[in-house]
């Protein structure tokens, strides 16, 4: 089992050379064909109407318009190449890929032609830029791709992915749906650990012997995997999981997205809200 398409959202911003490297090596190690998606998020120009002409006639918005599209596909020139260099270097196949239109709903739009997404997380410092709109990652994407996710930090440098995997566990079915997304992953791990973070006991939690069962499933697809279980105490349980991830030495947390529909938005639960906002390593995500 293996990813054969993998999708890479790219931008102007630094943070995008980490993701696009990781990515790659992804790709060479599945023998996948990498999409990179850059997206020219530039506002229409009715979104200048109702302004006093004294101001802005429509004249003026389209040349603001046109100056503002000219400078980020220029900014894209300098992305197209370090993509094209990494894949010529990795000798994998690859396609590069400029659209122009909201970011959130042109990468879930071409992310459901994927079997990963591979997004990075909103640095804070910058959540004021239009450019940090795309990568306000990963709630609205996953649940508008329906493929898992793999979310990059804003800070941190990954030198390996997947050789050390951390997998959350609490017997649900968003956990089963992130295990069984990133079984192409556990099967080239090095070491993977199946953690329960203040595990209930009996039919409705993880049993007896917390994560052993979904341990002995890997176990069943060439996977060792060791189960594990603690208690969270006076931190939260996503601090926890991030925690124990750090104490392993993990170089992914596998995880699924938990919370539930309202009016078309998603309202998350507190694990799902830590690892989105406080990740510290890459995570794959599935819902």
């Amino acid at each position: 089992m293996s990813f054969r398409d993998i999708l890479v959202h790219v931008d102007n911003t630094p943070r995008s050379m980490v993701r696009l490297d990781l990515a790659t090596k992804l790709a060479a190690q599945q023998g996948a064909h990498l999409t990179a998606l850059y997206v020219v998020d530039v506002p229409p120009a009715d979104m200048f109407y109702g302004f006093p002409s004294a101001f802005f006639d429509l004249q003026r918005a389209e040349e603001l318009i046109a100056r503002m599209r000219a400078s980020a596909n220029a900014d894209s020139e300098r992305v197209a190449m370090a993509f094209r260099e990494r894949i010529a270097r990795e000798g994998i196949h690859g396609e590069w890929r400029l659209v122009e239109g909201i970011a959130g709903e042109i990468v879930a739009l071409h992310g459901r032609y994927a079997d990963l997404v591979v997004v990075g997380q909103c640095d804070p410092r910058a959540a004021s830029e239009r450019q940090c709109r795309p990568v306000e990652l990963p709630a609205s994407a996953l649940l508008a791709t329906g493929r898992p996710l793999l979310g990059i930090p804003y800070v941190g440098n990954f030198t390996t992915l997947g050789e050390n995997v951390l997998i959350a566990w609490n017997g649900s079915a968003e956990a089963a749906r992130a295990l069984n997304d990133a079984m192409p992953i556990l099967e080239r791990a090095r070491k993977v650990t199946v953690l329960a973070i203040n595990p209930k006991r009996g039919i409705r939690g993880e049993g007896e012997l917390p994560a052993a069962d979904i341990a002995l499933h890997l176990a069943r697809h060439d996977i060792k995997a060791e189960a594990a279980h603690t208690l969270s105490g006076e931190i939260t349980e996503g601090e926890a999981l991030l925690s124990y991830a750090a104490d392993i030495g993990a170089d992914l947390l596998v995880c699924g997205l938990y919370g539930h529909s309202r009016m078309r938005e998603m309202v998350f639960g507190g694990v799902t809200q830590s690892l989105l906002h406080e990740m510290t390593l890459p995570v794959f995500l599935a819902h």
